[in-house]
């Protein structure tokens, strides 16, 4: 890899932007993508397959030579709004699949250091401070505190972010009023769509545990499912 493309790739790894490195198997070329970049709808496809994989892969172009694609992407953060016991689980795992994890919960009896040890804790105000963490496609937002004042303050900001997933745990009932709420704050039935409420697969969970593993399959097959 040249110098120039090394100071380009580490520049946008930076300012968190993701970017494929091709590069021509036969010729050695190699070029810089984002997501949208190509020569063609399958080249186009392949860059972004290789960033929802976060793993580097090799195809044939069309009418050309193979070319080998490895994504840079930034790295994976979890905001997880609520300091509770389902949040000590959820950040512990969440940490062990490679994400950076943020509690934000203004109440600091709760978000306590010795509750979250080696965790980042934000004491601001969920709107605040998921303003102050400039949310991106690689966040993952989960509210846990089924209170309306730090869960929709926090929704609102998330929902006008490119996070690629947004979560809230809490009842269908429960759920069917948050969804409520934000349609009067403005938004619409596509924005809402995505809220996955109440969050975490299927799996009958029922500890604080199981419904942290319930959450993070749920985001899991958020990032790695295929596009539609």
């Amino acid at each position: 890899m040249k110098a120039e493309t090394i100071e380009t790739v580490l520049a946008e790894i930076e300012a968190k932007r993701p970017v494929v490195l091709a590069t021509n198997l036969e010729t050695g070329d190699q070029r810089l993508l984002h997501p949208g970049d190509g020569e063609n709808e399958s080249e186009c496809a392949d860059v972004e397959r290789a960033l929802r994989v976060d793993a580097c892969i090799a195809t044939d172009a069309e009418g050309g030579p193979r070319v080998f694609y490895q994504p840079f992407n930034p790295p994976l953060r979890m905001i997880v709004v609520g300091a509770v016991h389902i949040a000590q689980s959820l950040s512990t795992m969440a940490a062990l699949t490679g994400y950076e994890v943020i509690i934000v919960d203004p109440r600091e009896s709760f978000a306590a250091a010795d509750r979250f040890p080696g965790v980042t804790l934000n004491l601001e105000w969920p709107d605040a401070a998921m303003e102050s963490l400039a949310l991106d496609q690689r966040c993952a937002v989960v509210t846990l505190t089924h209170d309306p004042k730090l869960d929709d303050p926090a929704l609102q900001v998330a929902l006008r972010s490119d996070a690629f997933f947004i979560g809230c745990l809490g009842s269908k009932k429960t759920h069917a009023s948050r969804l409520r709420r934000l349609c009067k704050a403005g938004f619409s039935e596509a924005e809402l769509a995505r809220v996955k409420g109440p969050v975490g697969l299927p799996i009958g969970s029922r500890s604080p545990a199981e419904i942290a593993v319930s959450v993070l399959a749920q985001v899991t097959e958020t990032l790695r499912k295929p596009a539609p």
